[in-house]
């Protein structure tokens, strides 16, 4: 996985305070002569919290350094997280505004506050909606305005995740869906899953977390029998270990839209490599701090869908994956 280099993984929360000291030594005046350049400095605002983000950080720092860009050497990052506090984003984007940054890099659930907010200043966003049809950009080819980056297109992949869960468990006539809905596309990831959902004749049942203790009446709910499987929105605060331990305590086949949460001990996921996506977003950062407009770099798509499966958390539920899944699967954790 990107970020696995050769220098070790800085925790984030101590990189975030070397930066603070390299912003404050900045501020001290030099002597005659010492003057150095000032380094430019990047906004990374995120709706989860810096542990659960991790790989992904690494795989945006491995983007940065593909342009020739590396924290505390040659550029500073501003670290913002919203631990799943939507609500807090003006805030920080305004506090980011305030520092001056050059850049700001944002996540799903913060792109179109930024976009409403940082109306001066270059963004670069990974999102999981269309980014048309949210205003961020006039069109993929030709974004327009101060805005670009990647997006993983979510939206369209409910469709293939109900098939994948009918496969997984056919006994299942209802289908629990997890969702955010402080997150601007909780509306439109329900309607496209209630859509998906009626073709094959499921039925869905939408259960709303936005807190931990929100996810937690989500899985009583889902011990009383009220769904057969649950699928996950793709979700920063949602991205999250907690919901793996729950599906496992009450027995719930569960999918997810990212790999780590399979590796980390959940049954199954479906969904584009976000590790890749976030090297993108790195390296579109730094194209634009050497001068190139966001305007001018078309918003990137996946390209690669990864299916992959953890069998010894289907044998720890007493499931048997169909040979069928087996063969379809990009990867197997045995």
């Amino acid at each position: 996985m990107a970020g696995s280099g050769e220098e070790p993984m800085l925790d984030l929360r101590r990189r975030h305070f070397l930066t603070l000291l390299g912003g404050a030594a900045m501020a001290w005046p030099l002597g005659a002569g010492a003057q150095q350049p000032r380094m430019p400095v990047i906004g990374f605002l995120n709706g989860a919290s810096p542990e659960k983000y991790e790989p992904f950080v690494n795989a945006f720092l491995q983007g940065l350094k593909e342009t020739g860009y590396t924290d505390s050497q040659n550029l500073i990052i501003e670290y913002r997280w919203a631990d799943g506090q939507y609500a807090r984003f003006p805030e920080m984007l305004r506090d980011l505004i305030d520092r001056h940054v050059a850049v700001i890099a944002v996540n799903t659930p913060a792109a179109r506050v930024a976009k409403q907010i940082a109306t001066n200043i270059p963004i670069v966003f990974f999102t999981g909606e269309d980014p048309v049809t949210s205003g961020l950009v006039k069109s993929l080819s030709r974004p327009g305005g101060n805005a670009t980056g990647v997006t993983s297109m979510f939206g369209g992949l409910a469709a293939k995740q109900f098939g994948l869960l009918r496969e997984l468990v056919p006994s299942a006539s209802t289908v629990a869906f997890l969702v955010n809905p402080q997150n601007p596309i909780a509306e439109p990831n329900v309607r496209d899953a209630k859509e998906a959902a009626q073709i094959l004749g499921l039925q869905v049942r939408v259960l709303n977390a936005s807190t931990e203790a929100e996810i937690d009446l989500a899985f009583a709910a889902l011990g009383q029998g009220m769904a057969g499987a649950l699928l996950v929105q793709p979700d920063a605060f949602l991205n999250n270990r907690r919901i793996v331990a729950l599906a496992a305590r009450y027995a719930v086949p569960t999918m997810y839209q990212v790999r780590d949460l399979t590796a980390a001990g959940g049954l199954i996921s479906y969904g584009p490599g976000l590790a890749d996506l976030y090297r993108q977003m790195g390296v579109y950062t730094g194209k634009v701090l050497k001068g190139t407009q966001p305007a001018e770099l078309p918003v990137l798509q996946p390209t690669r869908f990864e299916l992959i499966i953890n069998l010894k958390t289907a044998k720890r539920l007493g499931m048997e994956i169909p040979a069928s899944l087996l063969a379809l699967a990009d990867e197997v954790i045995e």
